[in-house]
């Protein structure tokens, strides 16, 4: 908080703002395809209608629509309070089911037997912002929960924005085909070595790794899904 009470908004705050924009305009940003290996792992891992399952970022619910469509019992977060209001009006039998959730440092006294993020870690660029994310996972699992983290790479390149003009305008090429003047945001991708020894340091043990997609945003994301260590 700043002296006059009024929040300072970090970097990664930028995409309630560019929501707010492309929502302005009667769009929404991201389309509505879901993201395959969601309820792949959720299948494989046996996680039952019964366990309690938390997404982080769920922007506007491309992913969380399919899941709650399975009768799975999710709660679905995200920073941005335009993403929310979003998803609630588009899915309003599902509105008890979206919260606004700071994934860092928000109160939350809650465990899940599954957490999954897809296309949320890229989007924090310091390493103390990553490694709160990762222990923010740890502490809300349950004893035999796992988590799904998926993020922009190819298991090689190491690359990240400059987080002070996260906020600035910047032409986007939209779904539609469509150039769009929106907030920048932020992305850091790291390579699999950087992203095994930031699940390692952060009392998560790593499960599984590879690489999926989330058409047609996303043609290439390293996943993990990784578990507490014991």
């Amino acid at each position: 908080m700043d002296r006059l009470g009024e929040h300072v908004r970090k970097y990664y705050e930028a995409y309630d703002e560019r929501y707010k924009t492309v929502h302005a305009r009667g769009m929404s940003w991201a389309s509505e395809q879901s993201t395959p290996i969601v309820l792949e792992t959720i299948r494989k891992y046996h996680i039952t209608p019964q366990d309690s399952i938390l997404e982080i970022g769920c922007g506007e619910g491309r992913d969380a629509r399919a899941v709650l469509a399975q009768g799975y019992r999710l709660l679905a977060t995200d920073l941005s309070g335009e993403a929310i209001a979003y998803c609630k009006n588009k899915m309003p039998v599902y509105q008890d089911r979206f919260a606004v959730l700071d994934c860092l440092h928000g109160e939350h006294h809650h465990q899940y037997a599954f957490i999954y993020g897809v296309a949320v870690l890229h989007m924090l660029v310091l390493d103390e912002d990553r490694h709160s994310f990762y222990q923010w996972i740890s502490r809300h699992l349950t004893g035999q929960g796992i988590a799904l983290i998926c993020t922009m790479g190819d298991g090689k390149t190491e690359v990240q924005s400059d987080i002070h003009t996260a906020f600035d305008l910047q032409p986007r090429e939209h779904l539609s085909g469509e150039r769009l003047t929106v907030a920048g945001t932020s992305c850091r991708m790291v390579s699999f070595e950087t992203f095994e020894h930031e699940i390692q340091s952060n009392q998560l043990s790593l499960v599984e790794k590879g690489i999926t997609a989330a058409l047609p945003e996303f043609d290439c994301l390293m996943y993990a899904v990784v578990k507490k260590r014991s």
